[in-house]
């Protein structure tokens, strides 16, 4: 089984689902800023990883959790893994594909822009972590919802 969360950039609200999902991060108890900011790809992915599914961890089901940045391209490239997928594996059990852009919020979006598109990443990232922190509820929602699809699917 594969899950990948995939946003426009891959980068705040993705990589915390996923490691929300992996239990890298509490659904318990909303993290720290801190805590936000020291993992591993939170802000820190690059136009080489564009397209690229990033291997955040593995599941309690032993599905492997990727990370997707698939800037404004999804209705092609979620078509397209999904084909793959299929033409893979013969049918579409077993993949989950979960957008996390409902879950980004306007401090995460002008944190991201400063940081990855302008480059000042000493202001944009505390903003996209500051940001991350306040959808901290809604992102544990969407794995949560994430897992109980997988469960009844398995």
């Amino acid at each position: 089984m594969i899950v990948i969360y995939h946003d426009v950039g891959g980068a705040h609200s993705s990589c915390t689902c996923a490691n929300i999902h992996t239990h890298k991060l509490s659904m318990d108890r909303i993290p720290s800023e801190e805590e936000i900011l020291k993992l591993p790809t939170f802000d820190k992915i690059t136009k080489a990883d564009y397209g690229r599914l990033i291997y955040i961890g593995t599941d309690e089901f032993g599905a492997k959790v990727y990370t997707l940045c698939r800037m404004r391209s999804k209705k092609f490239v979620i078509p397209a893994i999904s084909d793959m997928y299929q033409l893979s594996n013969g049918d579409m059990k077993g993949l989950i594909l979960a957008d996390t852009s409902p879950t980004v919020n306007h401090l995460m979006r002008v944190g991201g822009i400063s940081s990855r598109v302008f480059g000042l990443v000493s202001i944009g990232r505390p903003i996209a972590a500051k940001g991350t922190v306040q959808a901290y509820s809604q992102m544990v929602d969407l794995v949560k919802t994430t897992k109980e699809y997988m469960s009844k699917h398995i």
